[in-house]
């Protein structure tokens, strides 16, 4: 068991940083437009466009609290007997979420003008592969950890 969570944890970092930055969705206007923002381009579209209480909370919750998580998972990884590590990472994963990211997606999207067709990039399942291999690893050390 440690050597998969030894393989989960650095693909659970990798795959967040792809998330960030590769486009999430091509979203087509008018047949001839195209957008293809990252998770990064989100926010800084939502703050440029003023909304910055809406950029400040996905960026702490799609993009701070995810990647304090698991480096919070690795070290909770290495040290074995630490509740106070598991505690943290008990708290974290309750505040990391996927979801408030998608909201701003759809938040994105309509601001756009025209008739809009999306399609999934590998953004969003490199950021979804890491919401899971940070799962499965949380697990795993919890539950080494009884």
């Amino acid at each position: 068991m440690p050597v998969l969570l030894g393989f989960l944890i650095p693909i659970a970092a990798f795959s967040f940083g792809l998330g960030l930055t590769l486009p999430l969705l091509s979203m087509e206007r008018l047949y001839f437009l195209q957008d293809t923002p990252s998770l990064l381009q989100v926010i800084s579209g939502l703050y440029e466009d003023g909304e910055v209480s809406i950029a400040g909370l996905v960026f702490v919750f799609s993009v701070f609290l995810p990647a304090l998580k698991i480096l919070v998972l690795g070290i909770s990884a290495l040290h074995r007997s630490s509740s106070k590590w598991l505690t943290t990472l008990s708290y974290l994963g309750k505040w990391s979420m996927m979801d408030v990211m998608l909201v701003a997606l759809v938040i994105f999207a309509a601001k756009t003008s025209g008739l809009a067709s999306a399609q999934v990039l590998p953004g969003l399942w490199f950021y979804a592969a890491a919401t899971l291999s940070t799962a499965v690893a949380a697990f795993m050390v919890g539950r080494r950890a009884k």
